[in-house]
């Protein structure tokens, strides 16, 4: 039962214009209540009050400020969906050169209000530890609070989730957030598989270009983000424009080194004409 609901769950939000097709009264309950409200731009709220994984009582605003945000809702005890996010989004940031604590923060907070700061830090022991990089220690963070604090941060991004009772356990659906360092919403990412090359581009759009290198700048050029998939997409226009630029470019060199062979040539052979003199 539990492992249906689930699949349903993935099933729709992985593919947001079928989803969108069906009307509330078709869905089961609890699906009616269960989705993704993209609120792109929207400011998260700051000021919520949290509980970090230590127990300390945290302000959602003390890991913004500097650098761009992952955020995933998730539950620590979810049986399934939950695991192959922040699976997910794992096998992505160890591809990335980006690394956690470095250019940006990654917070995870569990959506129900049970869950525990001991549950958390088991959580994030088993990720720190497969991710395997020093900074993660201080830049992803595994959060638990109250039930009306979470209610607010799911609210501002979109996020619709519901407790059945028949199984003792969330609907939600599957996605994760980039924010900027000001806390808002700069992309969606759905799913549980994230392409490593699209969160990267997400995290230097988020930076606003302060984190990353040359080489996206020419991808962000390339590649544009399509709200409706969460993906990045070729932008062939733009292409053009490039391979147009690149082609001019490489024929004024090639220009310019026959021009200069050319002088070159003529002078050795007025040289060669005044010591035969």
């Amino acid at each position: 039962m539990i492992i249906a609901l689930f699949v349903i769950v993935i099933l729709a939000v992985s593919a947001p214009g079928y989803a969108q097709d069906l009307s509330a009264s078709t869905q089961p309950y609890p699906l009616t209540s269960v989705g993704i409200d993209q609120k792109l731009n929207s400011q998260v709220p700051l000021d919520l009050r949290f509980r970090d994984e230590s127990g300390k009582q945290v302000r959602l605003g003390d890991f913004f400020g500097k650098k761009p945000v992952v955020l995933s809702l998730v539950y620590y005890e979810c049986p399934m969906l939950c695991t192959l996010v922040l699976n997910g989004m794992l096998t992505s940031f160890k591809v990335l050169s980006f690394d956690i604590g470095k250019e940006f923060e990654v917070v995870t907070v569990s959506f129900n209000p049970r869950e525990t700061a001991q549950l958390a830090a088991a959580k994030k022991e088993s990720y720190l530890r497969r991710y395997d990089r020093p900074s993660a220690e201080r830049g992803w963070h595994f959060l638990t609070g109250d039930e009306d604090q979470i209610a607010k941060l799911a609210d501002a991004v979109g996020f619709r989730y519901a407790y059945d009772p028949k199984t003792e356990q969330y609907a939600h659906a599957s996605a994760i957030m980039v924010l900027t360092p000001k806390g808002h919403v700069a992309r969606y990412h759905y799913g549980i598989e994230y392409a490593p090359r699209d969160l990267r581009l997400s995290l230097v759009e988020a930076s606003a270009n302060k984190i990353g290198s040359p080489v996206d700048q020419v991808l962000l050029y390339c590649f544009h983000y399509d709200p409706l998939t969460g993906k990045y997409g070729l932008v062939i226009r733009n292409v053009l424009r490039l391979s147009g630029i690149a082609t001019l470019v490489v024929l004024g060199g090639f220009i310019f080194l026959m021009l200069r062979r050319e002088r070159a040539a003529k002078r050795a052979g007025v040289e060669l004409k005044t010591k035969s003199a």
